[in-house]
């Protein structure tokens, strides 16, 4: 049995597809919003619930701490009972941690109510592989999830200008509010019309597993072998990019280039577009090219550069630090084939926990380096709060680079995986 998707199998109804992909779309944008949420918005959080550089990062890695306590409960559950049922399931607490927010009186009822709503969020992105990978064959499973994930990125630009209008117009805790809502129709909808498997397809058989069996699946994933090199790099490539745009972009641009909210909000929506266009230019890549390898040694390499740039340019022109600013999510979008090469690893009885395994990795540098992010910025600032020195964030940015290259060095180990093996 291979770790790929089918090798190549014809395509599911176009209705059906058009389905699948709104909802997964709906379901990650959603997550997507939750995530960089706090970055345009962040200096109003900040000044009426008096929060720390520190407590920003945290709140920040907060959501992604979340989903790194529930991927493997996820992926058992995915294995179990599906995608589909542990959506829906599990969105009720994206809900509530939602309404938590916009109720949240001090950092700590911040910071955990995003844990909350991260535990709520812990399935949608892992649906959408677990999904593809049963809807697609190996030929169309990279690409038909760089569009659900360039879809996705409409939770981001919905974070970014029209979330800092709708917060100086109505207020973020409205803002919330109104996501709880919106939160819960995804949940119905993904419950009504999203299947496991598409149209014609015999579903595999889900046989309950004793407790030692479920043990012994986890053990087998952690034994896969080409795990470690892919983990280490899916630690930095998107973790990196998202402490930039779901935490410091927002408060580097009011700190050190002065922009007001709705400026903030459009450098986020162009941050948020160029992702979209990375997703739709690497998707299709290893396709193309036969590789998965070399294009994220690629895209890491790029990654690094545009990192220690800001890093090493003192106040550079506001046009420059912009161009620069959304070089990082276009570039960073080659962790979409870290996760096809992660998914490649994995044979079908293994497909959730493998994925969610994989997804650790992400999840375990987005979870830490907001927070450690947070630390540099609080420790090179003035203790009596204000504006973040600009060295602080030139600090960060060297830090990213940094860690994007102890990523890459280990990943060079790596075997290459080619979508039609």
């Amino acid at each position: 049995m291979t770790g790929q998707p089918t090798p190549a199998s014809p395509a599911p109804p176009l209705r059906a597809r058009i389905v699948l992909f709104l909802l997964l779309s709906a379901a990650t944008g959603l997550s997507q919003f939750y995530r960089v949420s706090n970055s345009v918005i962040g200096p109003e959080i900040a000044a009426e619930l008096s929060l720390s550089a520190l407590q920003l990062g945290l709140a920040g890695g907060a959501f992604f701490l979340a989903l790194l306590v529930a991927q493997i409960p996820v992926g058992m559950a995915f294995d179990r009972w599906g995608a589909r049922a542990t959506l829906a399931s599990i969105s009720g607490l994206a809900v509530l941690g939602a309404l938590w927010i916009a109720a949240a009186r001090n950092p700590a009822e911040l910071i955990a109510a995003r844990f909350v709503v991260g535990l709520g969020c812990a399935a949608n992105f892992m649906a959408a592989v677990y999904l593809c990978s049963r809807w697609y064959g190996a030929d169309r499973f990279t690409l038909a999830l760089s569009w659900v994930f360039a879809a996705s990125n409409l939770g981001t630009l919905a974070a970014a200008t029209p979330l800092a209008w709708a917060a100086q117009h109505w207020g973020w805790r409205r803002a919330f509010v109104a996501l709880a809502l919106a939160t819960v129709a995804m949940a119905l909808l993904f419950w009504w019309r999203v299947r496991d498997d598409p149209p014609g397809a015999p579903p595999p058989a889900h046989r309950r597993e004793s407790l030692a069996e479920i043990w012994r699946g986890l053990l087998e994933v952690w034994r896969t072998p080409g795990l470690g090199p892919v983990f280490s790099m899916h630690v930095f490539a998107y973790a990196c990019m998202v402490t930039v745009l779901g935490v410091w972009a927002g408060p580097y641009l009011n700190d050190v280039h002065g922009l007001d909210g709705v400026a903030r909000g459009n450098v986020l929506l162009g941050m948020g577009v160029a992702q979209i266009v990375g997703l739709l230019v690497f998707g299709p890549l290893d396709r193309i090219l036969g590789t998965r390898k070399r294009i994220v040694v690629a895209g890491a390499s790029l990654s690094i550069v545009v990192f220690a740039t800001l890093a090493l340019l003192e106040r550079p022109p506001l046009a420059l630090a912009v161009a620069l600013l959304a070089a990082i999510p276009f570039l960073s979008s080659y962790s979409i084939v870290i996760v096809a090469q992660g998914r490649a690893l994995f044979p079908a009885h293994l497909a959730g926990r493998g994925v969610t395994t994989v997804n650790m990795a992400q999840v375990l540098g987005a979870t830490g380096l907001p927070a450690l992010s947070g630390w540099i910025v609080g420790a090179m600032s003035a203790p009596a709060g204000g504006a973040a020195p600009e060295a602080a964030y030139r600090a960060v940015f060297a830090a990213l680079a940094a860690g994007s290259l102890l990523g890459l060095s280990i990943y060079l180990r790596s075997k290459d995986s080619r979508p039609a093996a």
